[in-house]
């Protein structure tokens, strides 16, 4: 392999996804290939691919079409195909996408440096080592921004809900050692993250396969005790295992953000119980309650799915009113997305999908009058910013207050004198309007 060889990457779908595409990026840039950030540049194109949903095999695939230009009318050499769609579709890819020259299911992200030299040389290559005994983490190139980055401390995935293929793809639930993750932080905080954001498919389930009980919360502290990190946000937490300890951490922990990712789903237990989701509508809102009485200023971000099959007018009903109800202050929709390999697939009464779209807008509707008026409400109000970067057209910078995670939600554009302010740097903020998901106002 000569040193020239160059890799570019492009990386879709979740975090939980870019931290594999860290590790193999690492693995190669050891081992002396030149990493490019340019498909045009590149010898060699890994795409780690999401394979969740179809409008993320979709992308993914397109992807692969658009990457396989380069190589028929530029200098590319050879694809690698990685991740999620590797895994799900392993039997297929090489004969419905010619262009791939090599694929790596997700238990073999290990052996990226042998996928890319095969790929190079022109010569086909596939590895699906075992899911369930691969290495989790590993040093890691960061691809965030130097202020933020992402700390997977589990994978797979034991819920078997009824529309999802995660479980298949990426195997049973594994935890990561807390000593591991801790010493993974600390190198974060000596390199200058002020933002860590904890991430895994159950985020809430952490620690129970190692320790024999749920360890999210003691992982929290120590997070907080052993690094100078000042934020800490959870990501993908699961209603059913939302304890008291837990949220004793999120209300006396300063630095562990009052922030939340708690996916529902559905409040409909007719829903719920098709989805094969654990617990049922009162253990939701019983949740929803006590995390709003017992921590004040709590952020509560939910995701929800419309058009299951068998969702009748009353279970619809049903969610809006909850919507309405609960006022979430982040709300994402998701029309159901049918999953070959998955049991939801076979159902009966599979949902059209213009009534699908005219649910998820009605929705996303609902949701939109609650953001709207929960940002007036911030009118006035001084708030703490991390400033991201400065936005030459509209002559502001931006960044991101508390209530809001990376890449997801909104951002609050604040004036302040051109180059007076760092990335990654905190300030005040007094918000002057909302507009849409976004806060504006002025640095003080």
């Amino acid at each position: 392999m000569s040193k020239k060889t160059k890799v570019g990457f492009v990386s879709l779908g979740c975090p939980k996804n870019q931290l594999d595409t860290e590790v193999m990026l690492r693995e190669l840039y050891d081992k002396g290939y030149e990493i490019v950030s340019e498909d045009i540049e590149a010898d060699v194109v890994v795409i780690n691919t999401c394979g969740f949903i179809e409008s993320a095999k979709k992308e993914a695939i397109d992807n692969i079409i658009d990457i396989g230009w380069l190589k028929k009318n530029r200098t590319l050499k050879g694809i690698v195909v990685t991740g999620c769609l590797a895994e799900r579709y392993r039997d297929q890819i090489f004969d419905q996408l010619p262009e791939v020259d090599a694929i790596l299911g997700v238990g073999s992200i290990h052996n990226i440096v042998e996928a890319v030299e095969s790929a190079a040389a022109g010569r086909k290559y596939s590895s699906y080592e075992d899911k369930n005994s691969v290495k989790l983490g590993g040093e890691r190139i960061v691809t965030t921004p130097e202020y933020y980055a992402y700390l997977k401390v589990a994978e797979g995935c034991d819920n078997c809900c009824t529309y999802c293929a995660i479980p298949q793809i990426r195997g049973r639930f594994r935890s990561r050692p807390m000593e591991e993750l801790i010493e993974e932080a600390k190198t974060l905080s000596e390199i200058g993250v002020k933002e860590l954001v904890v991430v895994a498919q159950d985020t809430t389930r952490y620690g129970l396969d190692l320790y024999g009980e749920y360890k999210l919360a003691e992982l929290l502290n120590r997070l907080t005790e052993e690094t100078d990190i000042p934020w800490i946000r959870v990501l993908y937490c699961y209603p059913d295992k939302i304890t008291d300890e837990l949220i004793d951490v999120f209300k006396n922990n300063p630095r562990v953000l009052k922030y939340i990712d708690l996916p529902i789903q559905h409040i409909s237990d007719n829903m719920l119980r098709a989805m094969n989701r654990h617990g049922d509508g009162v253990m939701i809102r019983s949740v929803v309650k006590k995390l709003r009485e017992n921590v004040p200023g709590m952020i509560i971000r939910t995701t929800v799915i419309v058009g299951f099959p068998g969702e009748t007018e009353e279970d619809f009903t049903e969610l809006c009113e909850f919507v309405k109800e609960a006022r979430f202050d982040r709300l994402g929709a998701f029309t159901y997305s049918r999953e070959e390999d998955t049991p939801a697939y076979d159902f009966e009464d599979q949902i059209d999908e213009q009534i699908k779209q005219d649910r998820y807008d009605i929705v996303m509707r609902t949701q939109g009058e609650i953001t709207e008026a929960q940002n007036e409400t911030m009118i006035g109000k001084i708030i703490e910013v991390m400033c991201e970067d400065y936005d030459p057209v509209s002559e502001t910078y931006y960044g991101r207050s508390y209530a809001d995670a990376p890449e997801i939600d909104g951002k609050v554009y604040f004036r302040a004198p051109k180059l007076s302010v760092a990335e990654g740097e905190f300030v005040k903020v007094k918000i002057t309007e909302a507009i849409d998901y976004d806060l504006v106002g002025d640095k003080i």
